[in-house]
């Protein structure tokens, strides 16, 4: 099953329960997904992974400012969608994995300083992709080739 028919599976699903918050981050969901059919990039496992990556970000950090503000209510919202659309990602990899993957790739690579952090990062990207955050790899990058 496709993650478009899943998603449009819940989205009954949650049509039928009356989950109303549920219900809008599915649409987002499929919404992202019709898109990214449209786009030149086309629709794949990893485009559709790196599209819901971008839509929790958001929703994770528009809860911040929401709670900044004051606005506990639509931070509620927004968290409960990105909870909903993380359920849909692949399971993330934690930092010790994600560093034994690095390590690998810069072996592989032949990664001798800061000044080779692109050739690694553009391999890692690709490994990687839709499994960790591109901010969190970059960090541990800078750090594995700063040794």
């Amino acid at each position: 099953m496709s993650l478009e028919e899943k998603i449009n599976s819940d989205i009954k699903t949650a049509m039928l329960a009356r989950d109303q918050g549920k219900l809008e981050a599915l649409r987002a969901i499929k919404s992202a997904i019709l898109l990214l059919k449209t786009s030149p990039e086309g629709l794949s496992p990893e485009t559709e992974a790196k599209s819901m990556q971008k839509m929790v970000k958001q929703r994770r950090e528009t809860a911040e400012i929401y709670k900044t503000q004051g606005r506990a209510d639509l931070a509620d919202v927004e968290t409960l969608q990105a909870d909903v659309i993380e359920t849909y990602l692949p399971k993330q990899m934690s930092e010790a994995e994600i560093r034994t993957e690095l390590a690998a790739i810069i072996a592989s690579t032949g990664a001798a300083g800061p000044a080779d952090m692109g050739k690694v990062m553009g391999t890692a990207s690709k490994q990687l992709a839709g499994k960790a955050d591109g901010k969190l790899i970059s960090t541990l990058v800078k750090e594995l080739l700063s040794k």
